[in-house]
């Protein structure tokens, strides 16, 4: 197998995702029927209808993200023929993507990932006041610099590398005062652009423990099983299937780096050369060619998709 199947984090949601493979397949329609059961509520209308400020609210923007890949999943496998166990030699996703890529593998039910990423989200949200952090993008740095400005930068505070995404792109993540010294200082290091991110909380960082602390009450109350294909985590950038260790890293992450550089590198280094992107956006895609010389990124996030998805997926084979 030379396929991963990749799964998108925050920062991928639009209005309107997902709408068209919902109206055009009764399979994807039932995923999103099962978030809304699972959640009490109707998310799939904010999904589809907005306003874009509301989708945007972390505890909204997680399990949309989710159920739109696991949707787009459910037609590939129906239309397309895909099947995770088969044709997966890993599955992987950035952040939030690591839940949606363990409900793919059959780890996690739909419905309790739903749950779990409300969870999530509002204790991200929770877990440090506004406005107090904040998150930048490093860009043109390598990883081990950026490191060292966020170190640089702390003088106290709390300021660490967030995001490992590869092609220079680092995201460091801590106390506001802190960023803003890593912005200036990173300018001075050979940053192509150093800019601060309109993200609501400072994600990946030391201060969200108290976020960390209810995902570990959270997941403790979930039955996790062996995934189909082998998890790559993102605080370990290797491989896992046994539950008790995907539980304890899926708590690790909310203050860990998401080190997807290493994380593509490590599945292209076992022989991966196409990675599959399901679900909204095109940001991973985007990065593999970046990361892994010769590895191909297929995204599919709506019908037009589907035909050309399962073209690639023959070709992997």
């Amino acid at each position: 197998m030379t396929a991963a199947f990749t799964f998108p984090g925050q920062g991928s949601q639009v209005v309107g995702m997902g709408k068209a493979l919902a109206e055009a397949f009764p399979v994807a329609k039932a995923v999103f029927d099962e978030v809304d059961a699972a959640l009490g509520e109707k998310l799939t209308a904010t999904i589809w209808d907005g306003p874009a400020e509301t989708l945007q609210l972390t505890e909204n923007a997680q399990p949309a993200l989710m159920a739109v890949s696991i949707a787009t999943l459910r037609v590939l496998e129906s239309e397309a023929g895909f099947s995770v166990g088969r044709d997966a030699a890993f599955v992987a996703g950035h952040s939030l993507g690591e839940y949606s890529a363990l409900a793919a593998a059959g780890s996690l039910t739909v419905s309790d990932t739903a749950r779990l990423l409300r969870t999530r989200g509002l204790a991200m949200q929770k877990a440090v006041p506004v406005g107090a952090g904040a998150m930048a993008a490093l860009l043109g740095l390598d990883y081990e610099t950026a490191v060292a400005v966020a170190s640089e930068a702390a003088q106290g505070q709390i300021c660490q590398a967030a995001n490992d995404n590869g092609g220079g792109q680092v995201v460091v993540s801590g106390d506001k005062a802190a960023v803003d010294r890593a912005v200036e200082i990173a300018k001075t290091r050979g940053a192509k652009r150093a800019m601060l991110l309109p993200v609501s909380a400072p994600f990946h960082c030391k201060l969200m423990q108290p976020a960390a602390d209810a995902m570990a009450q959270a997941l403790a109350g979930v039955t996790i099983k062996a995934p189909a294909a082998p998890l790559v985590s993102n605080v370990l950038a290797s491989a896992i299937t046994d539950p008790d260790e995907i539980r304890r890293r899926l708590v690790e992450q909310v203050t860990g780096t998401v080190r997807w550089r290493e994380s593509v590198a490590y599945m292209a280094g076992e022989g991966v050369t196409r990675f599959f992107e399901i679900g909204a956006g095109k940001v991973l895609s985007g990065l593999v060619k970046r990361i892994a010389d010769g590895a191909v990124g297929v995204s599919v996030s709506g019908p037009n998709d589907i035909a050309a998805g399962k073209d690639a997926l023959a070709a992997s084979a």
